[in-house]
Order: structure tokens, then C-alpha cells, then sequence
């Protein structure tokens, strides 16, 4: 047994001032095994994040404070800790009336005891500072009906043998008929030990091993159960997997094709109606379902006309629309809400109108000041859009004669409908899904570059990342004083929303310090303890240039990121600038000015990595290939000589990393002033 011992004055110090969790244990055994653990010590961030006074946990036993717990592994764990004396890190996550939290665990031996480290994971993932962050999480949850992340298990071979479930959300948890705490740092093998038997498990360990995205309807006739499953790899090598049981939505489409096909008398009608849904079936975007729409469901319909409209902020919109004459389009584009057109009303009430001739056309317009004119057609089918009550617009078809519209056709024509209703809501929201990633990024990019005198300025950002996955890499151009300009290119490690949230943090915070007046080098040590005081748990690589227009110089820092590019006439030269640490590496790091001539008519490029290396192509060849590009770019239009580097072959083809360009042209007239010594 190891001898008691107590943490020194200096380190109680640093753990009382951690805004983390720390708690301190001595074991409690019987016949010398360990059966209990007594609270020693526990810092006040620790105290906040159990919500207890420390005076309720020091000198109590862990059985008493949280019994609800005691069989979930977390004892175990620190059994083993102090028993084999190998550290251990768990996540838990508690929803109980002792303790509640989404948990990350780090604990160590400590004497005849353990020390650990905890902290709630909700509280840090996204800093109260990220709006950017904090948005993509609320669009994630509109987005997602149940969402999990599972990390891959690998034996000594390197096989994935097993998944730890990281993260569940509340839904994904009620979904799989688990709670969050029954889920949430639990192995699959004994949440999920169907998925070894019923071929999921082989799915998440070839995304996991490939990276290839999935996405499957799946369908359990044991239980009567059809889920939609989407998986993709995350930066980490997790396996982010969304999932929703759409057993009642396949169901009804299933009902609406037997109600069809039982009203219909025709086999060429029924048919028509197993064509369209097939093809909807395979309709992923909204655009391959407008292209259903107007070339199977056009021709089992009968119509030689169509138009379909959509509720857009409380107005009624034309988004999509085939066989329409030109001035009749113009009209249906320019619809008041309160028009007599009978497509309001049938996006606004959900009941199908049918209009058998041009006079009944006419006459419901008749009070309308600017009626839609029937163009050549003489009969209309107005048809509801909508989804579990929803009303998401109406389908238009149009006839060149006129028409009885039977039963059978209306019955038809409503089913036709409500499943390219279906279809339209799962492709919007799958684009929606898709777009989220792009949408926060490019909020958190500037929206445009401010105008400097004597300084032409053009940027580009390609992302890589898919789906809701964020990238890291940023620009800036900030004006810091009349002709002086501060110049960033930067990549934070990731492509999750911990890599967006800490870009946004460290973007600001460039910006924020170079205002201020401060030179470079102390720039990035400001950054640098940023990123380590905030514990954003990253580390981020940047170049940062001061630029004096007027006087045809600047200043430069590296840390840790690939060297600028400077072309004077036909010579391409890098920077010679020294290549210190990446922002969050070290404590203390040291960040040195470099000053450098930026003559008249002179070309600078900023990049990120990911336009010139990968693990495939060296960052040599990579340099070599983007010197040769910009030597032969055009020389006086900074967005001219982005478009020439793209369109060139530089660097990884086809590329895996976002990349961020930032280009500037000096248009300033030449300048006596000499450049000052290198320091």
C-alpha cells in the first residue's frame, strides 16, 4: 500500500485556481481490498460542477454522496486506477438527483488513492463567447432527429473490434429506447448488441476505416420498424451517425400507393403511379425531385403543365415550373398573398380544387386586378403538398383539353401528390443538412475586405468538410491606422464545431489585438495565451503580416504555418521568415518580428496547408508547384491570380483539406524610405 499523501501548498494553489473540476481520493479497503474511496479534497470549480458546499463532500465516502452511480463503472474505473497504477479517462454522462452532467473523466494514482480531473462537457464544447458555435448546435438539432457520435475500440492489430458511445442527444437516446446516461461512455457491444448480428456493426467499422459517408433506409420486419441511418467519420476517426424511425412515414406512403392502386381501374395507371414513387424513392436533392416531378409524374398525370409553389416567409413562392408560357410564369412569380389564383388558397386550406374549363378558371379570378391568364390550357388540378398535416404548398397541373377529373383521377392525381410531398420534405431537409456546414463557415469568414490606398485585396475559401463537419481555416484583413494593414491567414486544427467555435475565438482576438496597436510578435503571444488560458483544448497555426503600404515594407510572424509567397516581376521568392511554435503549443513560447520589403507593384500569398501538402503529396513538391503557378499568374489582379493558382496544378489533386487564400497587390508608388535592419 502506498503511504498517505496530501498535495503540497503549490499544488493545491494550481488546482484551486483550475476552472475545472479536480477531486482527491484515499481508498477505503477491507481485508486490503479497495471497496470504497473517501472525498479528501475537491477544489470550488469541482464543488460548482456537483453543486454541492465542499463542507457536504470532504471526508464523505463516494457510496454515500453518489449512490446512483456506484454500478455504472465509474468505481470500477477508479479501482483499477489506484490498483495497476495506469491513469483511466471515461465520459459519463448523469441525469440523477446526486449529480448531473455530461462528464469527461481523467484520473491518475495519487498514494493510496486517485486523483482526477473532470469536467462538463456541455460547458465547454462551445464557449459562451462562440455565437457561431452555438448556432451551428441549435441548427444541428433542427436538423438531426436523433444524433450519436460512437469512437472506434482497435485490438493490438489495429482492428476495430468495438465502438464507445461519445455523445447521444436526449431524442437519439428516447429513439433507441435508452436515456442519455444509459448510453454515453457505454461500449456498443452492450448498448446495441443486435448491430454485431444485423450488419450495422460492419457499417460504422467500414466508415470508420474508409471515411466513405453512408446512408441507408433500413427496414426490421421482426419488429415492424423501417429507421433512415446516416453515417460519416468525423477528424477524430468517431463515427457521427444520425437516425430517425420513419416506420409511420413508410407506412403511409405504402397506404397511399394500395389506396391508388386499388381505386385505380387502368393498369397503365397504376403503373404511372409505381414509376413516380420509385423514382421519388431515388430523389435525393430537391432538384432531383423537380425533375421527377416534371418528366414521370408530367406523363402519368396527363397534364402538359406544371408548376409547383412553395410557402417562403408567409408568401407563397413559384419554384419550379415546365410547359408555362412565358408571361404566365412572369405572373405566377409576382403572386399576392391574398390572390384569387386558386394555389394560395389551396397552400393555405390543404383541399384540392379542380377547375374543368377556361370559364371556371376566369370566374374564380374574376375580383382579381391582375388574374393569371390560362395561357393554352383548359383545365387545372390544384393539389395540396403536405406532410403530417404541414402544409408545404401546391402542385399546379395544367391540361391543353378539358377534363372530367373522375374519382379515380383525383384519387390519382391527391396520391401522386402527397408523395412527391414526402419526397420534397426529405430532400429539403437533407440539403438543409448539407448546407449547415457551408452556412456557418462562411459566417464566420468576413463578408468582405476593407479598402486600403495603394493595396488591391482578394481572398478564396474551399471547403472540404461535408455535411454538418466545420473547417478551421480563416482570413483577415484588418485596417490598423491610415496606410497600415494587418494581414492573417490561420488553420485551427479539426473540422468539427470545436475547431469552428476556437477559429472564431482566435480570429476575433487577432483582430481585437492588432486594433490595439501591438506589434506582431506580441500579437501572437497575446493569441497564444489565449488559446491556452481558455482551454480551447486546439492548437492553431498562422501567419500574421504587418503591412506599411506607403513605405514598401512590412513585418511578419510565423507560427508554426507554411511561409508567405512574394513575387517581385518574374521572381517568386518565400518569406524568409522564422518558423516558430503554432498558436496553444507551448506555455512560454517566443514569436520573433521579421521585417521584409513589399515593393510597388509586388505580389503577396497567405494560404493554409491544405493547398499544397497531405499525407499523399510533400509540402516541397507542393511550394515548388505554387511558386511556378504564381510566376506565371497574372500580375495586377489579386482575384486573376487566385483563379490562375486553382486552375493550376498545385498541390493534392483531389484535395482533403479546406484551403483559405488571401492574395494582395501593392498598387502603392515607390518609396525612398529604407527598410530597416533586420533585428
Amino acid at each position: 500500500m502506498a503511504p498517505e499523501r496530501f498535495p503540497d501548498a503549490q499544488l493545491l494553489q494550481m488546482l484551486d485556481s483550475d476552472p475545472q473540476g479536480w477531486v482527491l481520493a484515499r481508498s477505503v479497503r477491507d481485508d486490503g481490498a479497495i471497496v470504497d474511496f473517501t472525498v479528501v479534497y475537491i477544489n470550488e470549480a469541482g464543488c460548482r460542477l456537483v453543486g454541492r458546499r465542499r463542507d457536504e463532500l470532504v471526508g464523505r465516502r463516494y457510496r454515500e454522496l453518489w449512490p446512483e452511480t456506484v454500478n455504472d463503472g465509474t468505481l470500477a474505473l477508479y479501482r483499477s486506477v489506484v490498483e495497476t497504477g495506469n491513469p483511466a479517462t471515461r465520459t459519463v454522462y448523469y441525469d440523477r438527483t446526486s449529480i448531473s452532467g455530461h462528464f469527461e473523466l481523467r484520473a491518475g494514482p495519487y498514494g493510496d488513492g486517485f486523483l482526477v480531473r473532470f469536467v462538463d462537457l456541455r460547458q465547454v464544447t462551445v464557449s459562451p463567447q462562440s455565437a457561431g458555435g452555438a448556432r451551428l448546435y441549435d441548427m444541428l438539432d433542427a436538423a438531426f432527429d436523433g444524433f450519436t457520435v460512437l469512437r472506434p475500440i482497435r485490438d493490438a492489430g489495429g482492428e476495430i473490434v468495438d465502438f464507445v458511445c461519445d455523445y447521444v442527444n436526449q431524442l437519439g437516446a428516447r429513439l433507441a429506447g435508452r436515456s442519455a446516461e444509459e448510453t454515453i461512455g457505454r461500449p456498443l457491444s452492450a448498448i446495441s448488441p443486435q448491430s454485431f448480428t444485423d450488419g450495422l456493426f460492419e457499417r460504422y467499422r467500414a466508415v470508420a476505416d474508409t471515411g466513405q459517408p453512408w446512408r441507408e433506409e433500413l427496414a426490421y420486419p421482426a419488429i415492424g420498424q423501417v429507421w433512415e441511418v446516416n453515417m460519416g467519420r468525423d477528424s477524430a476517426g468517431s463515427v457521427a451517425i444520425s437516425f430517425r424511425e420513419i416506420t409511420a412515414h413508410i407506412t403511409r406512403e405504402r397506404e397511399l400507393v394500395d389506396s391508388v392502386t386499388r381505386a385505380e381501374t387502368s393498369t397503365r395507371r397504376a403503373r404511372a403511379l409505381e414509376s413516380v414513387t420509385t423514382a421519388l424513392v431515388a430523389a435525393s436533392t430537391s432538384a432531383q425531385v423537380y425533375d421527377v416531378i416534371g418528366s414521370v409524374l408530367q406523363r402519368s398525370a396527363g397534364g402538359t403543365g406544371l408548376a409547383l409553389f412553395l410557402w417562403q416567409d408567409d408568401r407563397l413562392e413559384l419554384h419550379y415550373h415546365s410547359g408555362y408560357e412565358h408571361e404566365v410564369v412572369a405572373r405566377l412569380r409576382n403572386l399576392p398573398a391574398d390572390h384569387p389564383y386558386p394555389a394560395v388558397e389551396v397552400a393555405r386550406t390543404g383541399i384540392a380544387r379542380y377547375l374543368p374549363s377556361v370559364d371556371e378558371f376566369r370566374r374564380c379570378q374574376s375580383a382579381a386586378t391582375a388574374p393569371v391568364p390560362p395561357g393554352d390550357r383548359q383545365a387545372w388540378a390544384f393539389l395540396p403538398l403536405a406532410v403530417a398535416g404541414h402544409l408545404l404548398g401546391t402542385l399546379v397541373v395544367g391540361y391543353r383539353d378539358p377534363q372530367d377529373f373522375t374519382e379515380d383521377t383525383r384519387s390519382t392525381l391527391t396520391a401522386l401528390a402527397a408523395i412527391s410531398a414526402q419526397a420534397l420534405q426529405r430532400a429539403l431537409l437533407f440539403e438543409t443538412t448539407l448546407s449547415i456546414a457551408t452556412e456557418l463557415q462562411h459566417a464566420l469568414l468576413p463578408t468582405r475586405l476593407p479598402t486600403t490606398a495603394g493595396l488591391r485585396c482578394a481572398a478564396r475559401y474551399l471547403p472540404w468538410t461535408r455535411g454538418a463537419e466545420v473547417g478551421g481555416d480563416w482570413y483577415d484583413v484588418v485596417s490598423i491606422r491610415d496606410g497600415v494593414v494587418g494581414v492573417v491567414v490561420g488553420d485551427v486544427s479539426g473540422h468539427n464545431t470545436a475547431a469552428a467555435a476556437a477559429m472564431g475565438q482566435v480570429r476575433d482576438a487577432l483582430r481585437a489585438y492588432a486594433l490595439e496597436g501591438h506589434r506582431p510578435s506580441a500579437i501572437m503571444r497575446l493569441a497564444n495565451d489565449l488559446v491556452r488560458n481558455t482551454r480551447l483544448d486546439t492548437i492553431a497555426t498562422c501567419c500574421y503580416l504587418e503591412l506599411d503600404i506607403a513605405r514598401n515594407r512590412g513585418t511578419g510572424v510565423l507560427a508554426g504555418h507554411p511561409p508567405p509567397l512574394l513575387r517581385v516581376g518574374d521572381e517568386v521568392d518565400m518569406l524568409a521568415l522564422p518558423a516558430d511554435p503554432p498558436l496553444g503549443a507551448t506555455r512560454h513560447p517566443r514569436y520573433r518580428d521579421t521585417p521584409f520589403a513589399y515593393p510597388a507593384a509586388a505580389t503577396l500569398l497567405l494560404y493554409t496547408d491544405g493547398l499544397v501538402e497531405d499525407r499523399g503529396h510533400p509540402i516541397d513538391l507542393g511550394l515548388d508547384e505554387l511558386c511556378a503557378a504564381l510566376r506565371t499568374a497574372p500580375a495586377a489582379d489579386p482575384g486573376q491570380v487566385l483563379n490562375h493558382i486553382l486552375a493550376s496544378s498545385v498541390g493534392p489533386q483531389p484535395r482533403r483539406d479546406d484551403i483559405a487564400m488571401l492574395c494582395l497587390v501593392s498598387t502603392a508608388a515607390p518609396s525612398s524610405t529604407e527598410l530597416p535592419p533586420m533585428e
